[in-house]
């Protein structure tokens, strides 16, 4: 980030005041509470569970996802029964999601950790993202939920939330907006950030959807920017 792109980017954030930020996390903490949906790979902190969600989620709805990481933890219990998999054999249960170039991506991840990090999921960004198929979200969300790391996560849905809410505009490309990062970073809570980035995951998918939002039963509605 260059200097006068980060002098915007901080003027930008420093407009958003700090109680505003607190009452957005309490609603949608509580929101969490009754609402946060539930999958397989959110009952499990394994490193290596996580990270084979991680994979199947990109552009995947959880849902259609879920079938399928069931079936791959089932015939591949561990990193090193994955490693000596036939890509062919990973492939073919992973086709249903679509994006082929997933399951080589996989393979080729797990063939590096087994020989650069004795087969344990690397814990921190830099290394995850030094990885085929590894962007800056996937990173963050395996840093944040598999070893507790306080690492705020930005795609589509908490993008669109937080341009909304705070009435920001982030660049066209949003996940590598620098704007949205800051304020994803700035917005997330101290603690449980792994609970933070599904919780607004979810009030994207379920509430502050990208067609026809539900501002009607919205928690934010009160104090949100967002006009329909």
């Amino acid at each position: 980030m260059t200097g006068t792109i980060s002098t915007k980017v901080d003027d930008t954030l420093k407009q958003i005041k700090t109680n505003k930020i607190q009452w957005f996390r309490q609603q949608l903490q509580a929101w969490a509470a009754q609402n946060l949906r539930d999958f397989p790979w959110r009952r499990t902190q394994d490193p290596y569970a996580i990270f084979v969600a991680e994979f199947l989620l990109q552009k995947t709805a959880a849902p259609t996802a879920a079938p399928i990481y069931e079936t791959l933890l089932s015939r591949y219990p561990s990193l090193k029964d994955l490693a000596v998999a036939p890509t062919a054999e990973v492939a073919e249960i992973m086709q249903p999601l679509g994006l082929h170039f997933r399951a080589d991506r996989l393979c080729q991840s797990v063939g590096i950790i087994i020989d650069r990090y004795q087969g344990k999921i690397p814990d921190t960004e830099a290394q995850l993202l030094a990885l085929p198929g590894v962007g800056p979200y996937t990173a963050r969300q395996i840093t944040s939920n598999a070893f507790g790391q306080p690492s705020a996560a930005l795609d589509t849905n908490v993008a669109r939330i937080l341009e909304r809410f705070f009435g920001l505009q982030g660049d066209r490309v949003k996940s590598r907006c620098p704007l949205l990062w800051k304020a994803a970073e700035r917005v997330a809570p101290l603690t449980a950030v792994g609970k933070w980035n599904l919780t607004l995951l979810d009030f994207g998918a379920a509430v502050c959807t990208a067609k026809k939002p539900r501002c009607d039963e919205c928690p934010l509605q009160k104090r949100c920017s967002y006009q329909k």
